[in-house]
């Protein structure tokens, strides 16, 4: 009984240990959850700003002349460090679907991840799609191990995104996307995603980005007071309207990546931060059955002393 107990002790010693661990865990990723949400409200301003711009650029048939824009060449863009905003205007026959999947590097994060890769598989599935004609774009260490062990193409993967991404860390990633885009390896692109609801929700989206066009530029959250009184924005392009298009469509686009991976980081530590408490509420549990368990076998022992004890004395008197 002595050894059953001493097993039991060092069980109730390891789950405290445990749930000590989930414990700061749990704080450090609702301390991340409140700073990145801080970030991500300053932020949407600008996003809802930018995609305004595009909505009344749309809405005034700019964007329609995608058919006839020549993208730069191949060695232009790798010269080149500025990013080619009329080339995402183009549009060919879809032969390749590009899929940007935004998963985390690291597990701990509940279903986070696998609910990510559950739901673009069934994209992929839904739209009759191989693992020949879709190439993907994994942000996020998960990701891209997943689909490179299940034969699909991954040319390109992000891995390392700090727990408060930065705008300008974004850049370089946007631009290597666009090339891919101008260099035909897929003539489509969607961005999947966790949509961060609450702490305890989060929803699946998979957004339309290339080719940038009036029907993937989403317009009904964003109209304004003199849209609504029947009034229409009309813009005068100095230089040039292509002059325009070139700054305004790589904000643009830059802007769905970092405000997808900005979303995506606050639902990851939101369900780091559930899946945590989760975990340390498991270990009070055990730990409360194992103290209970531990209590039985110690008054147990105790009473089989005494009665070995009184049975002694009976036999001496």
């Amino acid at each position: 009984m002595g050894a059953s107990l001493q097993e039991i002790k060092r069980r109730i010693s390891s789950t405290k240990k445990t749930e000590q661990i989930t414990g700061a865990m749990q704080m450090v990723s609702t301390a991340k959850l409140s700073q990145i949400q801080r970030h991500t409200t300053s932020y949407q301003v600008y996003a809802k700003k930018i995609r305004s711009v595009i909505t009344h650029l749309a809405k005034s048939h700019l964007l329609d002349g995608g058919a006839s824009i020549t993208p730069r060449t191949k060695e232009a863009n790798e010269n080149d460090d500025q990013i080619d905003g009329l080339s995402m205007l183009v549009k060919r026959p879809v032969k390749h679907t590009g899929i940007v999947v935004i998963t985390s590097d690291r597990g701990l994060v509940g279903s986070y991840n696998s609910n990510v890769i559950k739901q673009t598989l069934e994209l992929i599935s839904g739209g009759n799609h191989s693992t020949e004609d879709v190439v993907i774009i994994a942000i996020g260490g998960t990701g891209a191990d997943f689909f490179k062990k299940r034969g699909y193409k991954v040319p390109f993967e992000f891995r390392g995104v700090k727990d408060i991404p930065k705008f300008r860390e974004t850049h370089q990633l946007v631009k290597k996307i666009i090339d891919m885009y101008d260099d035909e390896t897929y003539d489509e692109l969607f961005v999947c995603y966790n949509h961060f609801v609450n702490s305890l929700t989060s929803e699946f989206r998979a957004e339309p980005m290339l080719p940038i066009s009036a029907m993937n530029v989403g317009n009904d959250d964003l109209t304004d007071d003199s849209e609504q009184e029947g009034f229409s924005a009309e813009y005068e392009m100095e230089p040039s309207e292509d002059a325009i298009l070139e700054v305004v469509l790589p904000q643009y686009a830059a802007s769905l990546i970092y405000g997808a991976i900005l979303d995506a980081k606050t639902s990851e530590h939101g369900s780091s931060s559930t899946a945590m408490k989760s975990a340390t509420d498991n270990a009070k549990d055990v730990i409360s059955s194992l103290e209970l368990q531990y209590n039985r076998a110690r008054q147990s022992a105790i009473t089989t002393e005494i009665t070995e004890i009184t049975g002694a004395q009976a036999a001496l008197d």
